[in-house]
Parts: structure tokens; sequence; C-alpha cells
């Protein structure tokens, strides 16, 4: 994978990913569906859930509770046009968070994968700030 020079299928996988998270952002489901393979899988691994189809993505996003803004922040894609991995800045109301996506595409450039990580913000285990850089 490779965030350089975008090559043809880096740049449909940016593409892609910027046209979802838009869509998701201005709450266009019919545009948030195009982006999205018939059979697309959503895993959340943290919660051990998964949603299989469109449709059900499609809805599980229709009903998230709260009003989001997702801003991506660096995005990484392989040179084929095949999985991008995503780094956001989420904000809902007041709490910002940070989450990584890992996205897969189907042949006709649909998203066809995916896996979402959440991390919790927390403070590190004293005994290495010798080590770090907080920022």
């Amino acid at each position: 994978m490779t965030d350089m020079a975008d090559s043809p299928g880096t740049a449909e996988v940016r593409a892609a990913v910027e046209a979802y998270w838009a869509a998701a952002d201005a709450h266009d489901w019919g545009a948030f569906a195009d982006t999205l393979a018939d059979d697309v899988v959503y895993e959340l691994p943290q919660s051990r859930e998964r949603i299989l189809g469109r449709e059900r993505y499609v809805r599980f996003n229709q009903e998230y509770p709260g009003d989001r803004c997702v801003r991506i922040e660096r995005t990484v894609a392989d040179g084929e046009g095949r999985q991008a991995a995503v780094r956001t800045l989420v904000t809902v109301g007041p709490e910002e968070t940070h989450a990584i996506h890992f996205f897969t595409f189907d042949a006709d450039g649909r998203i066809s994968g995916v896996t979402d990580f959440w991390p919790e913000p927390y403070e590190p285990p004293a005994g290495r700030a010798h080590l770090v850089e907080r920022y």
C-alpha cells in the first residue's frame, strides 16, 4: 500500500472513500448506498458485530444516534484499487474521536467490505515518558 502519487487504482479508491463519507455526512442515503456493493460486509471487531448486505448497512447508518461529522485525515490505498485504510476524526456533538477504517472494493469499484476500529482514548501507563512524545 502507498499514499504517494496516486496511480489510477489509488485515485479511484480515494474518490470512493471520499464519496462514502460525504454521503454519510450529508445523510444522502441513496448516494451512500451507491458506493456499496450489494453484498457489502460491515464489521466491528470490538463489539463482535457484523452486518451483511447493502440494505441493512444503509439502515444501520440511517438509525445511528446523534449527528456525526467525519473528517478524513489520511487515506492509504493499494495501487490496484482493491483496498484502503483510512484514519478519520469523528465528531458527535462535543465529542471527538479518531477511528481507523479498512475498506475493500469489488471489481466495479464499489465498497465490498468495511471494518471499523473505534478506539477509546486512554492515558498511557507510567514509566515510559522518557520514550514517547505526547501530542
